[in-house]
């Protein structure tokens, strides 16, 4: 890839549970793609982009993973090297940016690369409205530039949801498009479809000015579209699940699948 490897993408996310109570749900967001090697620079480069510090848009290292246990790229390559998988490339997280000051991101995703380059693994990071987090990693296996992985859920996330379920994901890496497309299946099928997919544009000062105007509340959208939901599931008679002791490991590993 030539120039830099971070980029910004405007998409939209969609939900659509679809049993035993049908709900669709669907809005616009962005996203940024950032090489973790690129950020000093990126922050050194643009007026709107700010590392650690307030600004239009910012990146703050503390919203992801384990807050004060290193770089996150060391955080990530420590996961890797533990779980046997390759590493020593460039990592690249997608995530929504703070927008001044304020951010929730309920998925993160890590694309890990091998020192040839290769994308090597996935590292989905889940944060629910009660202030706790988990990783999912799996290693990645393509066919035409798809990648299909799985795994057992482990983290409480949805209050109308049950712990006995299983991932599945399809996932179109970062280049001209990125998509990010998740089923959630329990012993009779699916019974929930996500997805985020969105177009690259390049990194910049009036590209991120352009997306803030076209969702300027984004942050705030996010969280009220959550709790619209629950509302809307809640007055169709879904029931609570009681909520769970988050898992004893940080990190759950799946694995990659066929067709």
């Amino acid at each position: 890839m030539s120039g830099p490897a971070s980029g910004l993408y405007a998409g939209v996310v969609t939900h659509a549970r679809r049993r035993p109570r049908r709900h669709r749900l669907r809005y616009r967001i962005f996203m940024l793609l950032l090489d973790l090697e690129e950020m000093d620079g990126l922050a050194a480069r643009l007026k709107l982009f700010a590392l650690r510090r307030l600004a239009l848009t910012s990146f703050h290292p503390g919203d992801h993973l384990s807050k004060g246990a290193g770089p996150l790229k060391a955080q990530v390559e420590e996961m890797l090297s533990r779980a046997g998988l390759p590493h020593g490339g460039p990592i690249r997280l997608l995530c929504m940016p703070r927008i001044l000051g304020g951010a929730f991101n309920p998925l993160s995703v890590y694309f890990c690369h091998d020192a040839d380059g290769a994308l090597s693994a996935v590292l989905y990071e889940v944060n629910n409205t009660f202030g706790e987090r988990h990783a999912y990693l799996i290693a990645a296996a393509g066919d035409g530039g798809l990648v299909r992985q799985q795994c057992d859920k482990q983290f409480y996330v949805s209050p109308f949801m049950d712990m006995e379920l299983t991932y599945r994901f399809k996932v179109a890496p970062p280049g001209d498009s990125v998509g990010v497309a998740i089923e959630v299946d329990d012993a009779e099928g699916t019974i929930l479809s996500a997805g985020f997919h969105a177009r690259r544009r390049e990194l910049t000062d009036a590209n991120l000015l352009g997306a803030w105007i076209a969702h300027p509340m984004m942050t705030l959208g996010v969280m009220w579209a959550i709790h619209w939901e629950a509302l809307w599931i809640w007055a169709k008679g879904e029931r609570l699940r009681p909520r769970p002791s988050p898992p004893l490991r940080f990190v759950t590993l799946g694995a990659p699948t066929g067709h």
